[in-house]
C-alpha cells in the first residue's frame, strides 16, 4: 500500500528550437471570447477574425508581431515575447494574409519549421 502512495515527481523541459508550433485562426468568434482574451469586443468584435501564433524562440513573437501588422489591416491583440505568443485581429482576409506572410518569413529567411495554418 506504501508504493501507491508515493509522490510521483514529473520533470518538464522546455527545449527551444526554431519554429512555429501553432498558426490558428478563428473565423466568427464569440463576443466573449474576445473579454476572455482581454481584447475589446467593442472594437474588435466587428472584424470578424483571431489569430494565434505560437514561436519559438519565444523572443521570434516580437519579429513575428512587426511582420504581422505590416502584411494586412490586422490588428495587435497581445505579444508575449516570454512565451513566444502573438493574437491578431481583423477580418479573415486580414488575418489570413499576416499569418502566411509570418509563416513564408519564418520558414524562407530564418529557416524555421513551420506548421500548416488551421482553421476553424
Amino acid at each position: 500500500m506504501q508504493d501507491s502512495m508515493e509522490k510521483q515527481r514529473i520533470i518538464q523541459e522546455l527545449v527551444p528550437g526554431k519554429q512555429i508550433t501553432l498558426a490558428h485562426i478563428i473565423a466568427n468568434p464569440d463576443e466573449i471570447l474576445y473579454k476572455k482574451l482581454g481584447l475589446d469586443p467593442a472594437v474588435e468584435y466587428s472584424k470578424s477574425a483571431i489569430g494565434i501564433l505560437t514561436l519559438s524562440p519565444a523572443e521570434t513573437a516580437i519579429i513575428a508581431g512587426d511582420i504581422a501588422i505590416k502584411a494586412s489591416g490586422a490588428q495587435l491583440g497581445f505579444v508575449d515575447r516570454f512565451s513566444g505568443t502573438v493574437i491578431l485581429t481583423g477580418t479573415y482576409s486580414e488575418v489570413d494574409a499576416s499569418l502566411k506572410a509570418v509563416t513564408d518569413y519564418a520558414a524562407q529567411t530564418l529557416g524555421f519549421t513551420v506548421c500548416k495554418i488551421t482553421k476553424t
